[in-house]
């Protein structure tokens, strides 16, 4: 079962590809970051998004992904331009037929730290871990995508009774 995680943004998205072994341990086989260029247009930046974004789905072939929700931010202009983001995300998803399952920052840090306001250092430190890596994954949006992965694979059992 392989499973994306995204940490939507305009400049920087982050992103996770897990599998699961047959042991039942968590694998991360592939996480960066997609970066569009500062002074370029929104709409530039959202293709080139779709199209990186896009790829990675055609070579991974994930058979689910787990995004995270937008939270509250003060500033308005920021939170619309990463809503725009998030759109287009979910319409990558939506077109390759992949579901797409949406976890709030609280959910994402409680799976995967067992704590919901858990620290940025704690939630890396336990992605960490969990995916039995040599380091913190950097940067922080693809250690972000990484616990949005976890976090999914964690819920999914759940998520199958319910559906």
């Amino acid at each position: 079962m392989v499973v994306f995680g995204i940490d939507p943004g305009t400049a920087i998205t982050g992103y996770s590809v897990l599998d699961e072994s047959t042991g039942g341990n968590l694998v991360a086989i592939d996480y960066g970051v997609i970066r569009t260029p500062a002074n370029t247009k929104q709409e530039d930046r959202l293709k080139l998004l779709f199209n990186q974004l896009n790829s990675l789905i055609t070579l991974h072939r994930p058979s689910s992904c787990a995004v995270e929700k937008l939270f509250f931010q003060k500033n308005v202009k920021t939170a619309l331009s990463v809503g725009e983001a998030r759109g287009v995300i979910i319409l990558c998803f939506a077109l390759a037929g992949v579901p797409v399952y949406e976890y709030a920052p609280v959910e994402i840090k409680q799976a995967v730290a067992g704590y919901g306001n858990a620290d940025k250092k704690q939630v890396q430190y336990m992605v960490k871990e969990i995916l039995q890596l040599d380091e913190v994954p950097q940067p922080d949006d693809a250690a972000d995508a990484l616990a949005a992965a976890v976090c999914h694979m964690h819920s999914r059992k759940i998520i199958q009774l319910s559906e």
